[in-house]
């Protein structure tokens, strides 16, 4: 059948944004989301609290962005963070904002996002339909039929904003369904993998002090060659495989495995210098130079490294302190100040955050976000070849894109 109605396939962040601009522009939506409910995978971004966006300016924003920030510059223009606050808190939700200026709902629900969307959907009328996208007809430069799992077909010159997401968390319907889809209608997709994913080691430390969270640390990420790729403050957790936790997110999005391999190096102390913590370990030794090495360490880091960083030292955790000889005090400085652990790869792609690569977005345009292929097909969110660090910039990412697709779309089908 022939329709004037905007087509919208995905019911995440940036297909809801999509889809709720396309209505409020005056344009009849459908919403195609093959899960029972929208926004499955929100509910767990922000560890169930939903950190749905950054309060910064926009060069920091750009900054925050991996791959192909500039990309974004008239999204973000149109569509930053100051309106996303706006447009949510427009919704009832109220918010707070929290260190790094990262954005939360107030009452720390991911839950409350998702129903703020909803609800707004629901208000406007935009019909809701359990299905997906599974084919795509373009002719002559156009987009000019959809079909889908449900048997739907739409001929003519359909309107349709693609916001499938990426690979990662596929348990939350993000199967990659996108990138074939976005091929078929003649766009290159860049190599995809796991961004924003937790590391392997193989060393022994890890498991040893498993559910060990770290704050304040420093952590450098060197490649095969010794350049440091990434050196950043924050928190990490030990854990079975390897590592994890904020630091390692954000350290991920700078490795390539296929083209390196990399250490981990963890500074304990990253407020003191060597100098002034030699200095504090000859105080601490001293005032307890009659006491077992385990408890004197126990002052220095949390009890259940303990034994790790003795071992890293080679100082007897039985012996007393005014036993350590001088070669050990080194060190153990040299541990707490260079603690390394080899890196073995990424954890797979189910487990990572988002997704690097995708659509390329030299195929796209950045101001409407619709295809240069394919006239009427519009682009939205994680299958973008964009991605940024955590601290709410993806989903940032996937709010002004969707809003940029969501208003061009509404106009192409108002011109059809």
């Amino acid at each position: 059948m022939r329709t004037n109605k905007v087509l919208v396939a995905g019911g995440g962040a940036a297909g809801m944004m999509a889809a709720i601009t396309a209505a409020r522009a005056g344009a009849p939506v459908v919403l195609l989301e093959p899960n029972e409910k929208v926004g499955r995978k929100m509910y767990i971004t922000g560890k169930g609290r939903c950190n749905l966006t950054n309060n910064c300016g926009r060069d920091e924003l750009i900054g925050a962005v991996l791959r192909n920030g500039k990309f974004l510059y008239s999204a973000f223009d149109r569509f930053g963070p100051a309106e996303t606050m706006s447009f949510f808190e427009g919704l009832g939700l109220r918010l707070k904002t929290e260190r790094g200026r990262r954005v939360f709902p107030a009452s720390d629900r991911a839950a409350d996002v998702v129903d703020a969307l909803f609800f707004e959907l629901r208000r406007l009328r935009v019909e809701l339909r359990r299905d997906r996208v599974t084919g795509l007809r373009v002719q002559e430069g156009a987009l000019t039929g959809i079909s889908t799992q449900g048997g739907g077909s739409f001929e003519g010159s359909p309107v349709l904003v693609l916001a499938t997401g990426g690979a990662s968390y596929p348990r939350t319907g993000s199967t990659g369904d996108g990138y074939r889809l976005a091929a078929e209608a003649g766009h290159r997709i860049t190599p995809i993998r796991g961004s924003l994913v937790p590391l392997e080691s193989s060393d022994p430390c890890c498991g040893q002090m498993q559910g060990l969270s770290l704050r304040n640390v420093e952590l450098r990420i060197r490649d095969s060659r010794g350049k440091t790729v990434f050196r950043e403050q924050g928190e990490l957790l030990f854990t079975h495989f390897g590592l994890s936790g904020p630091l390692v997110l954000s350290a991920s999005a700078h490795m390539n495995f296929s083209r390196s391999g990399y250490t981990a190096c963890i500074d304990w102390k990253p407020a003191l210098d060597e100098q002034t913590l030699d200095a504090r370990l000859l105080r601490d030794f001293a005032a307890r130079a009659n006491q077992d090495c385990a408890n004197a360490l126990g002052g220095l880091v949390p009890r259940s490294a303990v034994p790790v960083m003795a071992q890293r030292a080679g100082i007897p955790l039985d012996a007393k302190v005014h036993d350590i000889r001088k070669d050990q005090r080194r060190s153990l400085l040299a541990a707490l100040k260079g603690f390394t652990i080899p890196i073995t790869g990424a954890r797979p792609m189910e487990e990572a955050v988002v997704t690097s690569g995708g659509v390329a977005v030299g195929e796209v345009d950045p101001r409407t976000m619709e295809s240069k292929q394919a006239r009427g097909l519009f682009f939205a969110g994680e299958l973008l070849d964009v991605d940024g660090y955590t601290g709410g910039f993806n989903l940032q990412i996937a709010w002004s894109t969707g809003f940029a697709a969501g208003q061009a779309a509404a106009e192409r089908a108002a011109n059809i």
